[in-house]
């Protein structure tokens, strides 16, 4: 897909944000449709024909639940709210993606529990916040809260739908409201599966204006454009057809504007799988910044011990120091080189934490238990790799029954990156594996590799047999820069 000039800076605007810390996501109903819960029309049909109403010439959906209340009490919509919104094992891709890329805040209006599952399947400590009284206490070491400010259907009587709900919800839900206020001035939020018809939205719009007054941060959400094509209706002329666009095309950028004034951006699509591939985009582009670093080395031909291991340490340094996270499994020769690399940079610079700079995960020594080694190594790289957008490879040899071989667990990590969309950069210069899957790289260049002049030089730099350690590092680098932006 070729994203517009607006989607790009959205895209790049939010992953700032996820790697700042400063992301937030506010999930409507629209989020988990696709997964066949109901949306509010759908949930408040039967409702509606119980009181003679037909739900597709209303407009005010929450009046439609207060009307069901005043004549059958609450019993008929807690059963609803419990029933409709079972869950599910797991969510959506859209909901897979944003539980895997770092983003530690959820508000939602749903009332069904994929969010909050989702993320737990992805080995996440969640805490949920139903009521006032949850604020009372909280989880230590969680890696996501999720805000159910309208409930949960397992406590269907406490959910917000009607509008006495709506109307005293600031008296029963003050800390909700407080917590939002907060984040929403603190946090750059993505409003995800709200439409033009959600009436939470009208709600949710409101409770931003009156809670942040003119201290209206930046925030974005999704809108599906309005296309002559959704009007095609064979029951209508051509006329009627074309007025029915053209009013519905005015009262969209009407509402787009509108939506500024709570410092809502809208960010148009044509339609809603766009939306996977753009959130798919910020995954590649924050996991990109990951850089697997794949070596071992019993000998460093063609250079010495020393010039190979400044050279690791100095490309590790510069690595950790154009910002990038190195992801390493600590390999023979190598790995040691690495830490001294992001641990010097470290110590001369503003970074309190070597996590910030390196995720470090040595592979077992010893065998034990049921599985081999090999099933273990196989496991584990795959696991690592996983975290990483790119990954260089870097000598790639090691000692077999007294002779120097190419080592096997480099090339496997090679396939299981292409497995992962895991970008590969061989430095072919240090010779053994590394210059087996450099020639690979080049001779297939347009399988691996964005269409790029500056990246197909760069890498055949990194092919030169003759290429100082400098070069290499500076090479390294662009490429590292190239797939940033691509």
């Amino acid at each position: 897909m070729e994203f517009t000039k607006e989607q790009k800076a959205f895209i790049n605007s939010f992953v700032k944000e996820i790697r700042n810390g400063d992301a937030a996501i506010f999930a409507g109903a629209g989020l988990s449709s696709s997964l066949g819960f109901v949306n509010w029309k759908g949930l408040l049909k039967g409702l509606a024909s119980e009181l003679d109403l037909d739900i597709e010439k209303e407009q005010d959906l929450i009046s439609i639940a207060q009307y069901h209340l005043n004549k059958f009490k609450r019993g008929k919509i807690n059963d609803l709210i419990k029933n409709e919104f079972t869950t599910l094992k797991e969510g959506s891709e859209n909901h897979k993606i944003l539980s895997r890329i770092g983003i530690d805040t959820f508000w939602t209006t749903n009332y069904d529990q994929i969010i909050e599952r989702t993320l737990e399947l992805q080995g996440k400590t969640v805490e949920r916040k139903l009521s006032n009284e949850d604020f009372a206490s909280n989880i230590k070491k969680k890696d996501a809260i999720v805000y159910k400010m309208h409930g949960d259907k397992d406590f269907p009587n406490e959910a917000i739908l009607t509008k006495d709900d709506y109307e005293t919800y600031n008296d029963k839900k003050e800390l909700f409201s407080t917590v939002l206020r907060g984040d929403l001035l603190s946090k750059t939020f993505l409003f995800l599966g709200f439409s033009f018809d959600d009436p939470n939205l009208e709600y949710i719009l409101g409770r931003i204006k009156i809670l942040l007054k003119d201290n209206t941060p930046s925030h974005f959400c999704f809108f599906k454009e309005v296309l002559e094509s959704d009007f095609n209706n064979p029951l209508k002329s051509d006329e009627q057809n074309k007025e029915n666009y053209l009013y519905a095309k005015i009262k969209q950028e009407l509402k787009i504007n509108d939506l500024l004034r709570y410092g809502i951006n809208a960010i148009m699509i044509k339609d809603y799988p766009e939306i996977t591939l753009i959130l798919a985009e910020i995954e590649k582009k924050l996991k990109r910044r990951n850089i697997f670093i794949s070596g071992a080395a019993h000998e460093y031909l063609p250079y010495t011990e020393i010039e190979a291991k400044n050279l690791i340490h100095h490309l590790s340094y510069k690595i950790a120091e154009n910002e990038f996270k190195i992801v390493s499994g600590y390999g023979l020769g190598i790995g040691s080189a690495v830490i001294n690399g992001a641990l010097d940079f470290k110590l001369n610079s503003k970074y309190r934490n070597l996590d910030d700079l390196l995720i470090l995960r040595p592979f077992p020594q010893l065998e034990s238990g049921s599985k081999s080694i090999s099933e273990i190594e196989t496991t584990y790289r795959n696991e690592i790799i996983s975290k990483a957008g790119i990954a260089i490879f870097i000598f790639g040899n090691k000692l077999s029954d007294g002779q120097i071989v190419n080592s096997d667990g480099m090339e496997e990590e090679f396939e299981i990156c292409l497995k992962h969309s895991v970008i590969p950069i061989p430095i072919g210069a240090t010779g053994s594996i590394s210059k087996v899957l450099w020639q690979k790289v080049i001779n297939a260049f347009d399988k691996f590799y964005p269409n790029n002049e500056v990246l197909y030089n760069a890498i055949i730099e990194l092919g030169k047999e003759k290429i100082t350690p400098e070069d290499i590092v500076k090479y390294t680098l662009m490429t590292l820069d190239v797939l940033q932006n691509e």
